[in-house]
Formats: structure tokens, C-alpha cells, sequence
């Protein structure tokens, strides 16, 4: 089992990788990544240290091509993150796109639709039952 001190550097870690590419994306001159707006949700860094994650989400653009451009810009992000993070080993990134967003959005969404269809069934309640005591 590791360790609660291997682990506490390893959420360190996690969290500069991602301050550091969210960073990064602003000085990336790819069209796919500087035209869309692209968020870095998280990044889980393996035990190892060699391999990380890169959750990102999309506000606007299209998936595929935002992904291409990760794909392409990859050995830049890792290359600075090497130079910004002083590490021994510099993970080897992959980058998985997040739709929670756009799933919460979509809750969001319906929930907020089935409210106005309760507000509206009640309000035709009411109305109902006041012109039938009239």
C-alpha cells in the first residue's frame, strides 16, 4: 500500500501538471488548440511517475480536431513541462477528453425543463380550480 506521503506528492504533482499545461495552451500557436476554448479539467499522474493523464474539456470546436491538436502539440507540452516542473522523469502524456461538463449541462437542461413542466401543470391546476368555484 503506498504511502499517505507518496500519495500527497503525487496530488502535488497532479495539480502543477495541471496549472502548468492550462498554462501552456496560451502559448500553443496551433489553430485547433488557440481558436477553441479548452479547459484542463485534471491530470492523475501513474505511481511511476511515467505516464499522465489529461482530462480536458471543450466549451467550444470540434473533438476530433482538438484532440489532433494535443496529438501534434504533445512533445512540445511534455518537452516544457520537463523545463517547468524539475522532475527526474517527465510523464509521457495522454489526452482524454472530459464530457462531464456537457453532461451536467444536460441535467441541467432537463431538469430544469421538467420544473417549467410542473410549474405549468400546477399553474393549470390552480386556474382549474379557481373557475370551478366561480
Amino acid at each position: 500500500m503506498p504511502s499517505t506521503k507518496a500519495n500527497q506528492r503525487r496530488g502535488r504533482i497532479n495539480e502543477e501538471c495541471q496549472r502548468e499545461i492550462a498554462l501552456m495552451l496560451r502559448e500553443i500557436k496551433d489553430p485547433r488548440l488557440s481558436e477553441g476554448l479548452i479547459s484542463i479539467t485534471a491530470c492523475e499522474v501513474s505511481a511511476d511517475l511515467k505516464y499522465a493523464k489529461v482530462y480536458y474539456s471543450i466549451y467550444n470546436g470540434e473533438p476530433s480536431d482538438i484532440r489532433k491538436g494535443f496529438i501534434s502539440a504533445s512533445g512540445f507540452i511534455r518537452r516544457e513541462l520537463a523545463s517547468r516542473l524539475n522532475l527526474r522523469l517527465t510523464p509521457e502524456l495522454t489526452f482524454v477528453y472530459d464530457q462531464s461538463i456537457e453532461r451536467g449541462e444536460r441535467v441541467g437542461r432537463m431538469l430544469k425543463q421538467i420544473r417549467e413542466e410542473q410549474d405549468g401543470r400546477e399553474a393549470n391546476s390552480q386556474s382549474e380550480s379557481q373557475s370551478g368555484e366561480e
